[in-house]
């Protein structure tokens, strides 16, 4: 079920963030099939990474039974499920502020702010 509800998150994230850069491309008279092609497949990628960390994490679960290390095996599996997760919930979420804040102009100040403290815990998660 947690792998279920980790997809729908990632699912969603980046279909509003798709969404909120068409919007954008639109306010700013810049739509362009090729730049929406592209992140159509950029999300679709995220997508392909997480459905692969979740089998990655069943997979080293499984195979840890094999081994009688069923415990080291789900604590290494989970830990590379969640990582790519919050990875990826983090960018999306900064993609999706980022968006906004050249959506509505007035919403700049605290969304650019959000954003700035996003991608400093996006540095500290990648050390």
């Amino acid at each position: 079920m947690r792998y279920i509800i980790m997809l729908l998150i990632v699912i969603g994230l980046a279909i509003a963030d798709y969404i909120t850069g068409l919007i954008k491309a639109y306010c700013r008279s810049s739509l362009s099939s090729s730049k929406m092609r592209k992140g159509g497949l950029n999300k679709l990628g995220e997508i392909i990474v997480m459905l692969t960390a979740c089998g990655l994490d069943i997979g080293i679960h499984t195979l840890g039974k094999y081994y009688n290390a069923a415990e080291l095996s789900e604590i290494a599996g989970a830990v590379t499920a969640v990582t790519v997760f919050a990875y990826i919930t983090i960018m999306e979420v900064i993609s999706i502020f980022e968006n906004y804040a050249e959506i509505n102009p007035e919403a700049q100040g605290w969304a650019l702010s959000i954003v700035k403290r996003l991608k400093n815990s996006d540095k500290q998660e990648e050390k």
